[in-house]
């Protein structure tokens, strides 16, 4: 989950810019809370856009709570990990039906550590989805792994379970950063895994990075990371440490017994890791994450294409359309987060699901617009156009004089191709984002009438924009 969870504090910042400018703007309506990931959900027409989904599954126990995670994790009081895998199959099951999926098109295992299921565990789920919808036989399913002893020595039973890529958290590979970390294994364990992992699966082997870790310096971090790239597969997901309320690092900090590395550090770190991969054959192909050989995450990637999701455990999230809603209304889904109080939950009603939120235009197009300008290769023209074939790219942001300075700045790209971020821009995409989510607002709300909306939805309703949320 950790792309999911640095998706969601991406947006947590540039939503909560956007709902304090609402505050101040009388007539303009607030987003709850701020965060999008909470309370979004798209619309879709056709049976086609209905018909396949990717699946995200949540083990929520750890072993130990690590000193910068503010993940929806637990600690176990006692060992009911039977209890928990019997109620993801039966969540799993009844999230399907409620669905109009009949193909499941990728499988993530995230956490907490979902390396501590048993395999027959993952094997078991598995087995759910291919008996309710079909599970496609190229479908990629990825276990996030906690490089221990342990983790390592359950990685091919997990392969014969049906795993075919795995997400290593890596993190560092200086020990004194781990112990630190409240990380539970060595960088030797950590190598060790990731060789094994790829003479299981070669070519489908992530690894997590981490930058930005106290007393990390630019040239230890180059170093380190040229390391890393001697051993590791084909995928590297890069992440810097961000302080995070309540969090025992937060704390340290706050008292001063702690400092991290400046933003200016920080920013040249980025820049430096991008700069190293691309040397070492590694394509940028969003925000975090690089590739090469085409090992791109396809799971990931549904996230950020608008895909439908489903989000089966405690905490997770989802996006799909549910049956008996007339075809038109996809909801973002959350689960219940306490494990026990959802187990409590799916075992009453088969499912734990907390909230049903509906989205409406304006926050379909933001989250669009959010999602999409994370990947190097923005938001194309069509892509846009099937979400708002009222507006267009060029119509919403090329008349915009703010807009117009970081295209002059070279930070923003809108062409023939349709918008994106330069190089340089990537990384400044959290400053990029309320530009163009303001401005996109803008333009929405001159048209109070609705009309864009009700043509759009009009039009999907007809099936006249099959591809939406299916793009490559």
């Amino acid at each position: 989950m950790r792309v999911a969870a640095a998706m969601r504090r991406m947006i947590r910042r540039t939503f909560t810019f956007l709902a304090v400018r609402r505050v101040l703007c009388p007539g303009v309506r607030c987003f709850s809370g701020g965060q999008i990931d909470d309370d979004a959900s798209e619309r879709a027409g056709s049976s086609h856009l209905t018909e396949h989904a990717s699946l995200y599954v949540h083990w929520p126990y750890c072993l130990r709570r690590c000193s910068y995670c503010n993940f929806n994790k637990y600690i176990p009081r006692e060992n009911n990990n039977h209890i928990m895998a019997d109620c993801l199959q039966r969540e799993t099951e009844t999230l399907l039906q409620l669905s109009q999926v009949s193909s499941i098109t990728s499988v993530f295992f995230g956490g907490g550590t979902p390396s501590l299921a048993h395999p027959s565990t993952i094997a078991a789920i598995l087995e759910t989805v291919s008996r309710r919808v079909d599970l496609l036989d190229n479908a990629e399913v990825t276990l996030e792994v906690n490089p221990t002893p342990v983790g390592m020595s359950k990685l091919e039973d997990y392969h014969r379970a049906g795993v075919n890529r795995f997400s290593i958290g890596i993190q560092s590979l200086q020990d004194d950063d781990l112990t630190f970390l409240g990380r539970d294994h060595s960088s030797h364990q950590a190598l060790r895994t990731i060789e094994e992992a790829r003479r299981l699966c070669p070519g489908k082997v992530s690894v997590d990075v981490m930058f930005g870790r106290p007393r990390q310096s630019v040239e230890s971090w180059e170093y380190e990371l040229s390391e890393l790239l001697k051993v590791c597969d084909d995928h590297v997901s890069l992440y810097q440490l961000t302080l995070e309320r309540g969090t025992q690092l937060f704390k340290q900090v706050q008292r001063g017994e702690v400092t991290l590395p400046t933003d200016d550090v920080t920013a040249e770190m980025y820049r430096c890791a991008r700069r190293t991969l691309h040397q070492h054959g590694f394509l940028q192909y969003e925000v975090s994450n690089f590739a090469r050989h085409k090992a791109e995450s396809h799971h990931n990637m549904s996230y950020w294409r608008g895909r439908q999701y489903i989000g089966v455990g405690p905490g997770a999230h989802g996006r799909f359309v549910p049956v008996g809603e007339g075809g038109v209304i996809r909801e973002a889904r959350t689960q219940t987060l306490e494990p026990d109080v959802w187990i409590r939950e799916v075992q009453q009603r088969g499912h734990g699901t907390r909230r049903r939120i509906q989205l409406r235009h304006l926050e379909l197009l933001e989250e669009v617009l959010v999602m999409g300008m994370r990947m190097t290769e923005g938001i194309n023209h069509k892509h846009w156009e099937l979400f708002s074939p009222q507006l267009g790219l060029r119509e919403v942001f090329g008349t915009s004089v703010h807009v117009q300075e970081l295209l002059e700045g070279g930070q923003l790209i809108l062409d023939d191709r349709g918008l994106r971020c330069s190089w340089d821009g990537l990384a400044l995409l959290d400053s990029i984002l309320p530009v163009l989510l303001v401005e996109l607002e803008t333009q929405i709300l001159q048209d109070p009438s609705g009309i864009h909306f009700w043509t759009s939805l009009k039009l999907l309703s007809e099936g006249r924009f099959s591809c939406i949320f299916l793009l490559n």
